[in-house]
This record gives C-alpha cells, sequence and structure tokens, in this order.
C-alpha cells in the first residue's frame, strides 16, 4: 500500500508572465471549452527544488556542463587547461558502458542530475589517475583512463531533492531514481487569454529639443487565478532515502512549504508578481493520489464584484463535497485547509487549520506519525 500527501491551492496573481512559449507569449491550455493560462510544472517545479535544496543545504545540479566545471576546479587546482579538459572528457567517457558523448564545448550529451559536491569528488579521481590522463592525452583511442566504477559511484550519488523529484539517464541506469513527487501544470480556473503590452525605454541623454524613445516594442502578459495541485507518494520517499523517516519528514514538510509559498521567476522585475495563495488544501490518501482539477472544467464565472477568488474557493470546495460523498472518505487519513476567507463555508475541504505552517504539520504528522510508525 503506497500513501499520498495531496496538496492544492488557489492563487491570484496579477499582471505577469511567469512561464512563456517559444514565441515569449504566456502558455496556454484549452479546458472545458474555454482557453486558459498555464504554467509549465516543470517551470513551478524548478523554484521548489531549489527553495528544498536552500532548506536542507545539499544542492543538486540538472546540467551538461559536468566536464566545463570540472576542467575550471582542475585548472583552479593547478592542471594545464588542455590537460584539464581532457580530464573532464575522460570523466563522461568513462561513465556506462559506452560512456556518455561529449559536445566542442565540452558539454556532455545529455543532462545529468547530480549533486553539487560530485565535481570535488571527480576532481579527486582525476588527481589521483593524473600520470594515466597525462599518458593517454594525446592518443587518438586513449580507451577509459579512469576507473568507471569510481565515476559511476560519483554520478548516481543522490541528494534529498533527487530522491524527491527522481532522475532518468538512460546511459547510466542504475542511476535512475523513480522520483516521489508529481507536479501538475497550473491553469486558471477561469476563462483567460494572454494581454499586450505596448511600452517604451526613455533615453536619459537625449537632449532637451529632442523626442522619442531609445527602444520601443511590445510584450504579453496575463493575469488570474490559478489552481495548483502536486502529490508526493510518501511510500517512495521514504524508500529513496533508505528508511531514514526523519529526513522524510524534513523533505516532505520542505515540499509542502514551497510549493506553497514559491512563484516562478520569469519576468519578476518588470512584474513583481509575489502574490500567495488565498485558498491551501492538504490531503493524506492511501492507495492513489487524487487531484482536484476538474472542479475547474466548467470555468469559473466572476462574482458580482467581478473577482474570480470567492467562486473558485466555492467551487473547489464543492467538488470535493462530491468527491466525498462519493468516495465515503475511504482510504482518506487527513484532510484540512487553510484560508484568507475563514468565514466562508468550505465544509468539502476538512478542517479549517489557522496557517500553512499548522496545515503542513498537520498533514506530515498525518503523512509520518512522530514515531516513525507507518500504520
Amino acid at each position: 500500500m503506497s500513501l499520498y500527501l495531496d496538496l492544492s491551492a488557489l492563487q491570484s496573481v496579477p499582471a505577469a508572465n511567469l512561464n512563456r512559449d517559444d514565441l515569449g507569449s504566456p502558455k496556454q491550455v484549452r479546458y472545458g471549452n474555454a482557453s486558459r493560462i498555464r504554467v509549465s510544472s516543470q517551470s513551478w517545479k524548478r523554484v521548489i527544488r531549489h527553495g528544498v535544496e536552500q532548506d536542507l543545504g545539499e544542492k543538486a545540479a540538472r546540467t551538461r556542463m559536468v566536464p566545463v566545471r570540472l576542467k575550471q576546479a582542475l585548472e583552479r587546482a593547478g592542471w594545464p587547461a588542455e590537460l584539464a579538459a581532457f580530464a573532464g572528457a575522460q570523466v563522461a567517457a568513462s561513465a556506462g558502458k559506452k560512456g556518455i558523448g561529449t559536445e566542442k564545448a565540452g558539454h556532455t550529451s545529455v543532462l545529468l542530475f547530480l549533486p553539487e559536491a560530485a565535481i570535488d569528488e571527480l576532481a579527486a579521481v582525476c588527481a589521483e589517475h593524473r600520470e594515466a590522463l597525462e599518458g593517454g592525452q594525446n592518443k587518438k583511442s586513449p580507451g577509459q583512463l579512469l576507473p568507471p566504477a569510481r565515476i559511476e559511484e560519483i554520478l548516481k550519488r543522490r541528494t534529498a531533492s533527487i530522491s524527491l523529484l527522481g532522475r532518468m539517464l538512460a546511459e547510466l541506469p542504475d542511476a535512475n531514481v523513480d522520483g516521489a513527487a508529481q507536479v501538475a501544470h497550473v491553469f486558471t480556473t477561469h476563462a483567460a487569454e494572454p494581454q499586450r503590452d505596448y511600452f517604451t525605454a526613455v533615453d536619459d541623454w537625449l537632449g532637451e529639443a529632442e523626442t522619442g524613445s531609445g527602444h520601443l516594442d511590445t510584450a504579453e502578459f496575463s493575469a488570474g487565478v490559478f489552481y495548483r495541485y502536486a502529490t508526493v507518494n510518501v511510500t517512495d520517499l521514504v524508500k529513496n532515502l533508505e528508511g531514514d523517516m526523519k529526513a522524510a519528514r524534513t523533505v516532505l514538510s520542505s515540499f509542502a512549504e514551497h510549493f506553497l509559498l514559491s512563484l516562478p521567476q520569469a519576468k519578476r522585475n518588470s512584474t513583481a508578481p509575489h502574490t500567495l495563495p488565498d485558498l491551501a488544501y492538504a490531503a493524506v490518501r492511501e492507495h492513489r493520489p487524487l487531484s482536484l482539477a476538474a472542479a475547474f472544467e466548467t470555468p469559473v464565472a466572476a462574482d458580482a464584484q467581478g473577482g474570480f477568488s470567492k467562486n473558485s474557493r466555492t467551487a473547489l470546495a464543492m467538488y470535493a463535497q462530491g468527491i466525498n460523498r462519493l468516495t465515503g472518505g475511504r482510504s482518506r487519513r487527513f484532510h484540512g485547509h487553510a484560508t484568507i476567507a475563514p468565514e466562508e463555508l468550505l465544509d468539502g475541504l476538512g478542517t479549517e487549520i489557522d496557517s500553512y505552517d499548522q496545515l503542513i504539520e498537520a498533514a506530515v504528522d498525518a503523512a509520518l506519525p512522530q514515531s516513525g510508525d507507518q500504520q
């Protein structure tokens, strides 16, 4: 039996462009025969990951620049540039049966996901085998000059965020990690479309008699109330953390906090859309997770004052109430919510809790009791 922590949030975001498509427009999705503004799961997941890593003090990097960073580390240690670059390429060539390819810029042909501390460990392996690297530097086919088992061991290392979000590397299958967390694409609860902004930038050194601007252009932005959802397979998280229940509680709490408080950083200097969710809902379920996205398949209509937030909260609670009736609350250990509007009746969303911190604590306690005993 698997155990899941489901997290839902409703968040009003003013003029912003949190996640752009290839033309610079806010991303969109059509749902319920209405166009919605969308933010990709990758965009929000990345800022959540960085927050979790900051909390835990163990950073990981998703990158193709391992050979480049290794070259720089070796140069700082006094290695000649050409030998350092060769060593970086050898690290890639020594991973897996056929190695991980490198390109002209020294980047690996695939993205790696590994702890940042791995660069120092790889540099230490290169230092141990410097003589072999110097001997093979000018050979046309030097082969693998570094011990593959050592290199693979370092590349397979995990941080908490790798255990949480997973890693897939076809060239090194043993390094694959099934992520415990799933993050959904975010979309507006109501119909919404991008809007255009015509803007100019003034040249501060134009003469008094001169008119016009130094630059003019158009940009696109959007605004709306967004439904957000993520779930964590708590059982898989504990497994990925090798049974460390204390670490699992810490990671789960950190993920839940940054799910609620984070915001993608695109165009933040020109939009500053730093809002928080006005409703958060958490549920701990057995067997399978449950998104409440279908609450908004019918687009929410504006209320009498013209806003969407209140009607979005009502729609979510009513849909949850219907789901609760259909399932009878089976296999649900806990559910509760925290909201900016405690006077509203949101019966379908479980116990009303005063703050996000208290909601997260209650949900984590239900998923991973302090005793460490999972029922």
